[in-house]
């Protein structure tokens, strides 16, 4: 199995910047798509980033511009830069990745426990 482990979250305020840090262990042969989501209290869970294997990244609009998603697979890491953090920002990131060893086999989905990230006025 592949287990994910996210860190980098805590409080800031209106404006600053943190950097999210998620590290891939166990099964992590053949894990393709990785991604963050958030979930605020109240709300559903909302994908904010995602990147594929060969580096091709899609981002939700309300964070385009100031969110950059990025990975190392050398660490097996994946990372979310967040810059101009505003107050809606404040939410449970989440770590997401797909491992799916040829088309022949299932996709297997695992996500990460999660970090808080709670943004100031």
């Amino acid at each position: 199995q592949v287990q994910l482990v996210e860190s980098g979250g805590g409080l800031v305020q209106a404006g600053g910047s943190l950097r999210l840090s998620c590290a891939a262990s166990g099964i992590i042969f053949s894990i393709n798509d990785m991604g963050w989501c958030r979930q605020a209290p109240g709300k559903q869970r909302e994908l904010v980033a995602s990147i594929t294997s060969v580096l091709i990244t899609n981002y939700a609009d309300s964070v385009k511009g100031r969110f950059t998603i990025s990975r190392d697979n050398t660490k097996n890491t994946v990372y979310l830069q967040m810059n101009s953090l505003k107050p809606e920002d404040t939410a449970v990131y989440y770590c997401n990745a797909r491992r799916r060893p040829s088309s022949y086999t299932p996709v297997h989905e695992y996500w990460g426990e999660g970090t808080q990230v709670t943004v100031s006025s």
